[in-house]
């Protein structure tokens, strides 16, 4: 009897620690993920602003500022990794032309607003990746434990979940926009 009561206080310790642990990357998963959203949502805060400083020198445009805010717009309103990578693909691309089309005007390259513009989207564009990598090691770590023995067994039984990467499909779409504001 003191043996298998024993086995059952071993089993039961052993049950609690590989909660605790699993529900411990849950919540540093969606506290990771959190972390995301802030960046997106500076991201998409400043976009506006850049739209508005290119259109005061490019007023002609109308179609790549359309296409970058209906992109921002799009961001914005996605929900979840999967969802908002796509978005941000979309918007990164159009973020990627709205470059473009200031490469061709030397007087907005000079501008300092436009200049401190691109610095802090370039800023966050490196803390974004950093949130990033740091979401994608919680979650691997997560869906590593959901699927290994013995935790495999407690994450079943109690609802966890696997959770999806935040990645870019293209990893040129990651990069920041180039620009250079020499003559």
């Amino acid at each position: 009897m003191p043996l298998l009561l024993i086995l059952v206080a071993v089993a039961a310790v052993g049950l609690i620690l590989i909660y605790n642990r699993l529900a411990q990357l849950q919540v540093l998963a969606d506290n990771a993920w959190a972390d995301i959203d802030v960046q997106l949502k500076r991201r998409h805060d400043l976009i506006p602003n850049l739209v508005e400083t290119v259109r005061g020198y490019a007023s002609h445009e109308k179609e790549s500022f359309r296409t970058v805010i209906e992109a921002r717009n799009a961001a914005v309103a996605a929900r979840g990794p999967r969802e908002q990578q796509q978005a941000e693909q979309a918007l990164g691309a159009s973020l990627g032309q709205l470059f473009a089309l200031a490469e061709a005007y030397p007087a907005l390259r000079a501008v300092e607003s436009f200049q401190t513009l691109q610095a802090n989207l370039s800023q966050i564009e490196e803390t974004l990746q950093s949130a990033r990598r740091y979401y994608n090691a919680v979650v691997r770590d997560l869906n590593t434990a959901i699927v290994q023995f013995p935790s495999n067994l407690v994450a079943g039984g109690f609802g966890f979940r696997p959770r999806i990467y935040f990645e870019l499909e293209n990893p040129a779409e990651a990069a920041v926009p180039a620009v250079r504001f020499d003559g």
